[in-house]
């Protein structure tokens, strides 16, 4: 085989696209771009990445302390470059990093990192075996060990955010969203892309703080500032009843914590739900200068919200444990 025949058909390990923001991609208000569609440009450049590796089909299995450095304009060029830091058996650690620039300059700066874990599926629906990856540069090093050093406190987050319960039994500041999924979302196995879940997760959520944070008159400008502990635990199925609830569970002077449920129901049972997706995104209110505004304060009195109130306190601890990835670690060869 020549050396030309054999680069085609190597596992490529890294993605770059690029493409111009849309009118559709912007949050309410019209300052910046939602994070609800860079969630989505993630999950697609980290899906792409992932079958380049394993050429077979994947689901996206969770999603990482998505933090927004910075909010990105509308009308800004977009890259998104993704990586394999790291393989398991049926499993692919990916890291993608969202950088933007305005069109006259072509001048991009990285805006959100995060790490997506993908699994793949043979034929017959069970996870896959996926070719090793081995690190070869510097960059490609520090990556696994990033990869490898968040294991414990991801699988701890994960931990506690399953053993929650969550009721009616709340006076929590509150937002249910309830659909039918459509077709147009779907991916190449049938099901909703992760992508367009966390969409539906920031929209939800983003509903919840503006309306907690309503008093300010700059309230409808709220960003999401951070997404992590996004487990997906089940699949979306098009024609499935989805409820995304999305609830306040603690609030810091400039910021709410949100939790976010996703579950689906069959339209026939519609009151028989499966937790789908959850996660816990923080959002703040920027002023005319940048920096965040007070939000008013939320107090929990009922037991269910005090022990929620708890939870994003231990959360938030363990999050402390993870060390951001720079940005420009990501991005070298």
């Amino acid at each position: 085989m020549s050396t030309d025949a054999a680069a085609r058909t190597t596992p490529d390990n890294r993605v770059v696209l690029r493409f111009l923001a849309t009118p559709a991609d912007t949050a309410a208000g019209g300052r910046s771009v939602a994070a609800g569609s860079v969630m989505e440009w993630i999950d697609k450049a980290g899906y792409a990445c992932a079958v380049g590796w394993t050429g077979a089909y994947c689901v996206t299995a969770y999603v990482g302390n998505v933090r927004h450095r910075r909010p990105i304009p509308p009308d800004s060029l977009i890259e998104v470059q993704a990586r394999i830091v790291h393989t398991g058996r049926t499993s692919m650690h990916v890291v993608v990093t969202v950088s933007s620039a305005p069109v006259s300059t072509r001048a991009y700066t990285p805006a959100t990192t995060c790490v997506l874990i993908f699994v793949a599926k043979g034929t017959d629906g069970l996870p896959a075996p996926v070719p090793a990856w081995t690190p070869v540069s510097r960059s490609d090093r520090k990556l696994a060990d990033a990869a490898l050093d968040r294991m414990a406190a991801r699988a701890e987050i994960k931990r506690l955010m399953l053993d929650e319960e969550y009721s009616d039994d709340s006076a929590a500041p509150r937002t249910t969203l309830r659909f039918l999924v459509p077709p147009g979302v779907v991916n190449f196995g049938g099901k909703a892309h992760g992508g367009t879940v966390m969409r539906w997760i920031d929209e939800a959520a983003y509903a919840c703080a503006v309306g907690w944070a309503g008093a300010s008159p700059l309230a409808d400008h709220a960003i999401g500032v951070y997404s992590g502990g996004i487990h997906f635990l089940a699949p979306v199925r098009i024609g499935e009843v989805v409820e995304v609830d999305a609830r306040i569970i603690l609030t810091g002077p400039h910021s709410m914590h949100v939790s976010t449920r996703v579950s689906t129901a069959d339209p026939r049972t519609p009151t028989v739900l499966t937790v789908a997706t959850q996660c816990l995104s923080v959002f703040v209110v920027p002023g005319a200068d940048g920096v965040a505004l007070p939000v008013p304060p939320w107090q929990p009195i009922l037991a269910e919200d005090v022990r929620l109130h708890q939870h994003a306190r231990e959360i938030i601890a363990l999050r402390e444990q993870i060390v951001p990835l720079a940005a420009s670690l990501t991005l070298e060869p």
